[in-house]
């Protein structure tokens, strides 16, 4: 196989996996973990019940909400259903506390992100 053959092949391989990955974008999912509020879990790594308040407060202040996925530590950014939507209170109220989030995962710039669709 010459250079071109194995250069082309790798492009046709990258392609391949992009695309799968762009496919995965908007997909349904179910999430277990943590709600938090992201720049006190980001700055000071706050989390749990004893930050619950907290939290809360800043959540209906406007800083991001989060799910810490249990079991990876996978970080999402929570998003409301629709556009110009806001994050439900019966989430917020979790805050600090376990819950499973149903919606769509996307992943952006580095960052995943999930819809909320439903809580339990």
């Amino acid at each position: 196989m010459n250079k071109l053959s194995v250069t082309g092949l790798g492009i046709l391989v990258a392609l391949g996996v992009s695309t799968l990955a762009w496919a995965a974008e908007g997909k349904d999912v179910s999430v277990k973990g943590e709600v938090v509020d992201t720049y006190c879990f980001a700055s000071m790594g706050a989390k749990g019940a004893s930050h619950k308040q907290c939290g809360i407060t800043c959540a209906k202040k406007g800083i991001p909400v989060g799910l810490l996925e249990d079991g990876t530590g996978k970080l999402y950014v929570l998003l409301p259903n629709k556009d110009k939507g806001t994050i439900p209170d019966d989430v917020i109220n979790k805050m600090g506390e376990t819950t499973t989030i149903t919606g769509k995962a996307y992943a952006a710039g580095g960052t995943s992100f999930l819809t909320i669709e439903s809580v339990k």
